[in-house]
């Protein structure tokens, strides 16, 4: 007979390669004073006598993933979380072109293009902020003629200046180079990024550098997908050392796991998938809503069906009912490529943590060998054998329901179920993968908020 759920329970940089250029060195080795020394070594190799003049300069201070010591890639996106040094990168990046400085590049680049959202932004940012071109140009700082938008270096190198509100602006000129910054931010991307390509047509090598904080929008999409594109992602704590005392531990405790932080910070690109059941803006509201006492909980098991490393995941999601009548989804302990003991004991575990009344476990994989799994953990474990008769879409749309009508809340973030919900649509994950977290979560929500059950009671927490 099945069991009756009563009772407490017991107790950086992607793909391609870099083109050819100064000898790239083996990857640097763990630690600041390794990375220092690889570099100074690549200083040496490359520049011969010259090297003792990049004491002070950027290389012994930037990160691996701003400084390509095999060369610059011709066309390379940079993706990054606020303040993780994207602008420091375009700033070093078009001052090396314009000297001809490695390992950016080995000759000097004569025309260049800085492409910002508004001329305002290209001059307040990418020319005289505090990480612009000015203030990385230290020992050859070029001057700015804004009647004519453009910088001008001492050797002759010129970056003109443009606005990605005016695509046509960019027709005639022709360049070397372009930087191209905060670029999902871009009303035209397309119509502007289409004229640049045009215009990059001088040189033996054009290249393009194009920074943004990620959004997930057509432009960015299609560069993503571009496999000539080479693609770096930063996080704004790999720059905690040069940001102000205190900024990571505030805006972490203030957005830290929301889709917000996820995107401004872990510099991720979070987005809706067409069609998907749940939404982002969805599940953002569930994180919202108030906190209330908690009763009933349930762990919801949904086991794989072979243990391999390329098997499924084991979903193990916990779910309570607080006194308002609202699902609350507690904690998400799903596991992979685990033998049946080891996500058998996983779930148990989370059982007793949480004191959870009874766990739920879908059976259609394994029959009644789930349950003896489980049991073999811990033989008075309440376990609740379910069976799903209809198909996964099928079954998760009464909870999505449930969603919209603020009826279930998230206690805590959990990214990787929240990112497997919004990628759940009528054909399953986009990944080809079983949704086995957002499985284990529907069982757990039906279980309280669908099947008819009693009064639930209320537990001190």
């Amino acid at each position: 007979m099945p069991a009756k759920c009563s009772g407490k329970g017991g107790g950086g940089t992607k793909r391609n390669k870099v083109p050819s250029g100064p000898a790239a060195p083996d990857h640097l080795p763990r630690g600041a004073d390794g990375k220092a020394a690889k570099r100074r070594r690549w200083a040496a190799g490359t520049l011969g006598d010259e090297a003792a003049l990049t004491e002070g300069e950027w290389i012994h201070h930037a990160r691996y993933e701003q400084y390509p010591l095999g060369g610059a890639p011709a066309t390379w996106l940079v993706i990054g979380g606020r303040g993780s040094g994207k602008t420091r990168l375009g700033a070093e990046w078009v001052n090396a072109l314009a000297r001809g400085l490695p390992p950016f590049t080995r000759r000097r680049h004569g025309i260049i293009a800085l492409v910002g959202e508004t001329l305002a932004d290209a001059r307040e940012v990418m020319i005289e902020g505090p990480a612009g071109i000015m203030a990385a140009g230290r020992n050859e700082r070029p001057r700015y003629e804004s009647t004519r938008r453009r910088l001008v270096w001492d050797n002759g190198a010129v970056a003109q200046v443009f606005s990605a509100e005016e695509p046509d602006s960019l027709r005639g000129p022709q360049f070397e180079a372009a930087w191209l910054d905060e670029f999902a931010k871009w009303r035209n991307a397309e119509g502007c990024f289409d004229m640049l390509q045009f215009g990059l047509r001088l040189g033996e090598r054009p290249m393009q550098l194009i920074t943004t904080t990620p959004r997930p929008t057509a432009m960015v999409k299609r560069l993503l997908a571009d496999p000539s594109v080479t693609v770096t992602r930063m996080r704004t704590e790999d720059n905690a050392a040069n940001l102000a005392a205190g900024f990571i531990d505030t805006v972490r405790r203030r957005y830290g796991g929301t889709r917000l932080g996820r995107q401004e910070l872990d510099g991720e690109l979070i987005a809706d998938r067409d069609g998907a059941l749940w939404t982002r803006a969805m599940i953002e509201s569930a994180a919202a809503l108030p906190a209330a006492a908690i009763g009933r909980i349930v762990v919801a098991v949904d086991p794989p069906a072979s243990s391999t490393k390329a098997s499924d995941a084991c979903g193990i999601v916990a779910v309570g009912l607080d006194a308002a009548g609202r699902a609350v989804v507690l904690a998400d302990a799903t596991v992979r490529g685990a033998k049946p003991a080891e996500w058998a004991a996983r779930a148990i575990a989370l059982w007793r943590r949480l004191e959870a009344d009874c766990l739920i476990a879908e059976v259609n994989q394994g029959g009644d060998m789930v349950t003896a799994t489980i049991r073999a953990v811990d033989p008075a474990a309440p376990v609740k054998a379910v069976r799903a008769n209809r198909g996964k879409w099928v079954r998760a749309e009464p909870v999505a329901a449930l969603y919209e009508q603020g009826r279930v809340r998230h206690a805590a973030r959990l990214p990787e179920l929240e990112d497997e919900m919004a990628d759940f649509g009528p054909d399953g994950l986009s990944s080809g993968r079983s949704p086995d977290r957002v499985d284990a979560l529907v069982w757990a929500v039906s279980e309280l908020l669908i099947r008819p059950k009693s009064a639930p009671r209320v537990r001190a927490v």
